[in-house]
């Protein structure tokens, strides 16, 4: 199947999904997304309590072999079920979601280009960047409202686990990328994405 796929990193909190969200109201039922984040590995072993605990901002923590075995499959044309994270419990949830091949797919998360199995899938490398303050604050308020978490989790996390891994595995795979944009509202980047996907859809790269 002809399919271009894009991988969109950067740090929690940079505007990754802003971008991804402007691609998928863009070009709705033509374009397949991803997250990373869904393929964080089953700790059914492990009480809540522990699982609170785990390093889940390093690559280990994410079972990325499945992860690239879909996005072969839907390059392929065929229909994946997609693990689903529940962030409430720190661990997968018992339900997956059918992800069906299109022309354009989407894979968005913070270590997508800390692994060299997932970058040689990418036709296109994008990393979102945003200043340290700005994005702790944004995962605050999204992790209080959407992931039913408290702030002293929150921040404890973020000091002992998100800022280290964060310099260590997220910030070097920057130089990675194809194009690295400063915002998920940059336009000129998303005329750019945009042009690239209209010539593969066979519209002439007209918006």
């Amino acid at each position: 199947m002809d399919c271009m796929i894009i991988g969109i990193a950067g740090g929690t909190g940079s505007g990754k999904s802003t971008f991804t969200n402007r691609l998928r109201d863009r070009f709705g039922g033509e374009i397949a997304v991803i997250y990373h984040d869904n393929y964080y590995r089953r700790h059914d072993d492990l009480p809540f309590e522990e699982r609170k605990k785990l390093n889940y901002d390093h690559p280990d923590a994410l079972e990325t072999e499945l992860l690239v075995d879909h996005i072969k499959r839907l390059r392929r044309g065929e229909s994946v079920e997609c693990p689903v994270y529940d962030y409430s419990i720190h661990n997968r949830s018992d339900r997956t979601v059918t992800i069906h091949p299109r022309r354009i797919l989407v894979i968005e998360g913070i270590l997508l280009l800390a692994d060299v199995r997932l970058r040689e899938l990418l036709d296109i490398k994008i990393y979102v960047e945003a200043d340290a303050d700005e994005r702790i604050l944004r995962r605050i308020v999204r992790d209080v409202k959407e992931r039913g978490r408290d702030l002293d989790n929150i921040v404890e996390q973020y000091l002992t686990t998100v800022k280290p891994m964060h310099y260590l595995y997220v910030e070097p795979t920057r130089a990675l990328a194809d194009i690295v944009i400063n915002s998920g509202m940059n336009d000129v980047a998303f005329d750019v994405v945009q042009s690239k996907i209209l010539l593969l859809l066979g519209k002439g790269g007209n918006p």
